[in-house]
């Protein structure tokens, strides 16, 4: 569990407990932050009226894979967003419920996978906006939840690149059931970014409106502005990933259906080939009398007939490409 009190602008006390947080709410001066990973419904109850946090809010917390959203209450924002946390290559989002009062910052997490201590680096690394309370607090957070994303779909675009260039490499051919499994992979986790990503545009949108007054300072809007533009270059990026697997994917069947065809013109050829030796070796066997019947020079003419046929279809088919 984690605590934090800022008091004027200056880190003042940490690792208290919660029970201590009402009391230090009541000073205007004073901002609090406190962490709390997979609370039972009695601990969120509790925080809930110790805060004045709206009902339905609480019910979110409890309430599994929300979407990404803010809801403005009269004393409080509701805030849902997604860590990412990659697990043997497939992406495990976690979800962050975040409670931000005039004076007070509420981060709840799914599980520990969300790591809320470089959050805390994160902070310190930026003490000198201490001062602007809750709005600096909650910029630290998204900031890091936007800047996970970034990182993540930018290894997806390297995975999307590679995959690309594999189409056209023997090695991949011969592969192509790991291919087809990389692509699948890669398609899974784009679109479960998309789903946490894309949303988070109309989560800063509503955190910049200047008539929301709660978190819109105006010495914080440039920094929040910055997650929003690394927010839409997410949206984006995710975008050109999927387009970039689309393609693929429609590159792959062409290609397949191109493999096919060589495949059937080489059976097709040699199916030719052998079928003339067939047909005269079929015909010599006819019960009917035949030029060279019971005598030596008649084997050799078929003989011959079958190499010079068998020979002079090669050539052609393979003047054609098709062997």
């Amino acid at each position: 569990m984690h605590t934090r009190l800022y008091r004027n602008g200056a880190l003042e006390k940490e690792g208290f407990p919660i029970e201590e947080v009402s009391e230090y709410v009541r000073d205007p001066g004073s901002t609090v932050w406190f962490d709390l990973c997979s609370p039972s419904p009695e601990d969120l109850r509790l925080i809930g009226d110790e805060l004045g946090l709206h009902e339905l809010a609480v019910e979110d917390v409890l309430t599994d894979h929300q979407r990404p959203k803010v809801d403005v209450y009269d004393n409080h924002l509701f805030i849902t967003v997604y860590g990412v946390h990659v697990e043997e290559g497939r992406l495990v989002p976690v979800e962050v419920n975040v409670f931000v009062t005039a004076n007070a910052l509420v981060t709840v997490r799914e599980n520990a996978h969300f790591d809320i201590v470089a959050v805390v680096r994160r902070w310190d690394s930026a003490s000198r906006l201490a001062g602007h309370g809750v709005s600096f607090l909650l910029h630290g957070l998204l900031d890091y939840v936007v800047d996970g994303q970034f990182d993540l779909v930018q290894d997806l675009d390297g995975q999307a690149e590679a995959l690309e260039e594999t189409l056209f490499e023997e090695d991949g051919v011969r592969d192509a059931r790991e291919l087809q499994r990389r692509a699948y992979v890669l398609r899974k986790n784009t679109t479960r970014l998309r789903k946490i990503a894309m949303p988070m545009r109309e989560v800063l949108g509503t955190l910049l409106r200047r008539e929301q007054g709660l978190i819109a300072e105006p010495a914080m809007l440039p920094y929040y502005e910055d997650v929003r533009d690394h927010v839409l270059r997410v949206a984006e990026w995710v975008e050109s990933i999927r387009d970039m697997l689309a393609n693929v994917r429609e590159t792959r069947l062409a290609e397949q259906g191109f493999r096919l065809n060589e495949i059937m013109k080489r059976v097709t050829s040699w199916a030719a080939i052998i079928a003339v030796p067939t047909a005269i070796t079929g015909a010599y066997g006819q019960n009917v009398p035949y030029p060279g019947e019971g005598q030596a020079w008649g084997f050799w003419m078929s003989t011959v007939l079958v190499a010079l046929a068998s020979v002079g279809l090669y050539a052609i088919f393979k003047r054609k490409d098709w062997l």
